[in-house]
């Protein structure tokens, strides 16, 4: 990581109020060159409070933009963080009406050319395509990061039709607890508790409306891009890591955005930004990649930007399994369009008599974590446990390597006796020596069979051919190992289980796997290099040492006598920083996933946070605690969230829901 102290431009920054036609107005920070001239804006646009949460991440990119020509914007989304009003539902129409007015108005200001540039990662990817797709007049390009265009089936709601438990929960719970903190006195004064009093009694939990929707319906649909690529006019650069969960997004829209202003980037990564070197890398030089797109779009430089490949991508090298990994081994690809012309789908036939897959209901333990960032426990372990609990079917690589890159698809003929279940496959890379590595997998919901739109129960005692595909990678096999297909009924805590699944029995006459053989192109492929990484110093957070034992990342307990399997998950990236302005601020999150072996009925989430706001020199001290479950019986999800809210050692708030959300699809 190489660390910028100087640039073409020297820079300033301000905090500012934009307002909105409502009279609400939103904080801001401006990172902007000393210059006389007029410079194009870039704006990220988030919840994430750009006072403490992001703030490291801002300083490493906002200032270096800044440096290099451009008035970078970094804006709290409405009723989060500094700004004022109430917070919607994620990614909601409001949100993303006030980031159209934010850019309308950063383009009549006087220190900007009039264009505007949109970027962001995950929610920030996510709402930088929505405004896209809006079209404002002044946005001109984007880069979008571990972003969704599907929000129903390519997000952390719901996967191939199932409820994502180790998705929508955690994530649910999380924008609970941080929706509930309160604006920062240092930046608002002393009106800060009256916003917050105001923001705490409008709190919903996310988890009623998320699953009051348990198919693809209008409220889905509302929220997603690929419902009409057509709308989005500004030039598009989609990234994505091979290890996150959003990754086929970059695959669609260089699919269906027009090949003229549409790039895209695939690399190793887990969910974050490629410069950051969290593990794996290769980390790249993505600000620098990320400037020659601006350069290009908001000041008519010729970077050569458009004239790469479509899509540049990783194909990882066959490595063995392990839950963390310093660097993929790999290299890089480059297709000129998309799908390849590069490109053939190979068909695998299943072999075999027919047989009952029931598997016990932690299959799905060793799955990692939904949305990998980086920690040491977040992938995958050696799948042969899992592998023991799926029905197998394998195939040898003899000869030549086999590359495949893109989105692999299962057919499957099942005979189910029960309304309800769901099939799960798994491709693994299995050496010679049996160790198992996970390579990509998918889901489907069997209700969801003809459609993600709707609930089809099974006719009990029938025998159907269904399809669905794995999320895309870019892998290869070497001789002497053997491509694995491992099929399962049961997958938690990923997959939240339907009442009364019961498996289903599969017959390989008539099943196979599709393969997206790529062979290489050497003129493209080797020709794809990047600069290292650098960023602009850093803030100067610290994180004080304490003697207390981290929890593992990742724990798997057994209670042989019940039966009864648990999951508990630590995420790494809480913990206490303390800010140049004085601020301490401590967050601590313990995600738990129970379940029964034999029982569907028994599976239970449960998350608990706790954050701490803390400025000595102000005698401020805040404290959020939250508690949110998810447990099941035959016709309703229960659900339980509870918030508690203290100023000092006062308590300003304190709520609890209850509810109780039909099982409409199963």
């Amino acid at each position: 990581m190489r660390i910028r102290t100087s640039f073409p431009y020297e820079t300033a920054h301000e905090d500012v109020r934009i307002p909105l036609k409502d009279g609400t107005r939103l904080y801001a920070r401006i990172w902007r060159p000393l210059t006389d001239e007029p410079v194009p804006a870039l704006l990220e646009y988030v919840p994430h409070r750009l006072s403490d949460a992001t703030a490291l991440r801002d300083w490493q990119r906002h200032p270096w933009y800044a440096g290099h020509g451009y008035a970078s914007v970094r804006v709290d989304v409405r009723g989060h963080g500094n700004s004022e009003g109430l917070p919607g539902d994620e990614y909601d129409r409001t949100e993303t009406a006030d980031g159209v007015e934010v850019i309308n108005w950063l383009a009549r200001q006087p220190w900007c050319t009039g264009r505007v540039g949109m970027f962001g990662i995950s929610w920030g990817g996510s709402n930088s395509l929505r405004i896209a797709s809006v079209a404002p007049e002044p946005l001109k390009a984007v880069v979008t990061v571990c972003s969704t265009d599907d929000r129903y089936d390519n997000d952390t709601h719901y996967l191939g039709g199932s409820l994502l438990a180790a998705g929508m929960h955690p994530w649910a719970a999380t924008l609970l607890a941080f929706t509930a903190r309160p604006p920062d006195p240092l930046y608002v004064g002393e009106e800060w508790r009256g916003l917050w009093l105001k923001r705490l009694e409008s709190l919903v939990p996310f988890v009623h409306t998320w699953l009051a929707h348990q198919v693809r319906d209008a409220y889905w649909r509302d929220g997603s891009v690929r419902e009409d690529y057509a709308a989005v006019e500004a030039a598009v650069l989609a990234v994505g890591g091979g290890l996150d969960p959003y990754r086929d997004t970059v695959l669609r829209l260089v699919e269906h955005l027009p090949p003229d202003r549409v790039r895209g980037l695939l690399g190793p990564w887990p969910h974050g930004y490629p410069d950051r070197a969290r593990p794996p890398g290769p980390a790249i030089g993505f600000l620098q990649e990320t400037l020659r797109w601006w350069d290009h779009w908001l000041k008519d430089k010729d970077t050569g930007v458009m004239a790469e490949p479509l899509l540049r991508s990783w194909i990882s090298a066959s490595h063995p399994p392990a839950t963390a990994y310093p660097e993929l081994p790999g290299r890089w690809a480059g297709d000129p369009e998309w799908p390849s012309p590069h490109i053939a789908p190979v068909p695998y036939a299943l072999q075999g008599e027919p047989l009952i897959v029931d598997s016990p209901q932690h299959t799905g333990m060793d799955a990692g974590r939904y949305v990998p960032t980086g920690n040491d426990a977040d992938l995958p372990p050696d799948q042969r446990d899992e592998d023991a609990r799926s029905a197998c079917f394998e195939f040898p690589v003899t000869g030549r390597p086999i590359d495949i890159l893109g989105r692999p698809r299962v057919t499957l003929r099942l005979r189910a006796d029960v309304p309800y279940g769901q099939v799960i496959a798994r491709l693994c890379d299995v050496a010679p020596d049996g160790s198992s590595t996970l390579v990509t997998r998918g889901a489907l919901s069997l209700s969801a069979r003809h459609g993600r739109e709707r609930a089809n129960a099974w006719p009990p005692g029938t025998t159907e051919e269904v399809g669905f595909e794995l999320t895309g990678i870019g892998h290869t096999f070497p001789p002497g190992h053997r491509i694995r297909l491992a099929v399962s009924s049961a997958y938690w805590p990923w997959i939240w289980p339907h009442a009364g699944s019961a498996g289903f029995t599969l017959e390989p006459a008539g099943s196979r796997l599709d393969l997206p053989v790529r062979e290489a192109d050497e003129s493209t492929d080797a020709a794809i290099a990047f600069e290292e990484p650098e960023h602009s110093e850093p803030l100067g957070v610290s994180t004080p040492v304490t003697l207390d034992e981290p929890r593992p990342s990742l724990l798997v307990t057994r209670d042989v006598a019940k039966g009864e399997w648990r999951l508990d998950a630590a995420p790494r990236q809480g913990g206490r920083h303390v800010h140049p302005d004085g601020l301490e601020y401590t967050e601590h999150a313990l995600e738990s996933y129970t379940i029964r072996e034999q029982d569907p009925l028994s599976a239970h989430a449960l998350t608990t946070w706790t954050i701490r706001l803390h400025r000595p020199e102000m005698a401020w001290d805040v404290t959020i605690e939250t508690r949110s479950e998810i447990s099941c019986d035959a016709a309703d999800f229960l659900t339980s969230d509870e918030v508690v809210c203290k100023d000092g050692d006062e308590i300003v708030f304190h709520r609890t829901w209850e509810k109780r959300i039909p099982r409409t699809a199963g």
